[in-house]
């Protein structure tokens, strides 16, 4: 027995597509920008804790790298507020979705870097080299694993509500709709 048709998706128009995806992608922006952001405070405090002089110049150079990928993954996870300031209005939604994901995937990167380089920084700072190396490659391989491995592994994994929603929105983005803006 199939399941009917969801109404969401029997009358969801190429717009409203794109605006949904572009409300999901500011929601998963929202929680990655808490991260970076708490991360990023971190590391601009760091320098200021009484022990940070005792660093080693491997320390220092972890916190260098780690400051910088927490920089640039604020960077980009808040660019797409900008772009979307900047074309605010203009019927050009889908091009800042496809922006808005190329900067959320790589502001991800950088904020992986980051979380690993710090874990790299204190845990050598706390332990012996190896442990902090063990722990290091375990904490990267964790984060790889959920986001890297296992949504690249899913995108293929379908079941048959799955395949009637993608039906539902190619038959949508077939038919000619009203001219979409903002």
């Amino acid at each position: 027995m199939r399941p009917e048709k969801r109404p969401r998706l029997a009358h969801e128009t190429e717009k409203h597509r794109w605006d949904r995806n572009f409300a999901d992608l500011l929601q998963e922006l929202r929680v990655a920008q808490a991260g970076v952001q708490i991360l990023f405070a971190f590391l601009l405090t760091l320098p200021f804790s009484s022990g940070f002089p005792r660093v080693s110049a491997l320390q220092r150079d972890l916190y260098v790298v780690a400051l910088l990928s927490a920089a640039a993954a604020a960077s980009m996870l808040i660019s797409p507020v900008a772009f979307h300031r900047a074309l605010f209005r203009q019927g050009r939604k889908p091009e800042l979705v496809r922006y808005a994901h190329r900067m959320a995937t790589g502001g991800l990167a950088f904020m992986l870097i980051a979380m690993v380089s710090s874990v790299l920084l204190i845990t050598d700072y706390l332990l012996n080299i190896w442990v902090a190396l063990i722990l290091t490659a375990i904490t990267a391989g964790w984060f790889l694993t959920f986001w890297a491995i296992v949504p690249f592994a899913r995108r293929n994994w379908m079941d048959e509500d799955d395949e009637e929603e993608n039906e539902d929105f190619a038959e949508a983005a077939a038919e000619p709709n009203e001219a979409s803006r903002d």
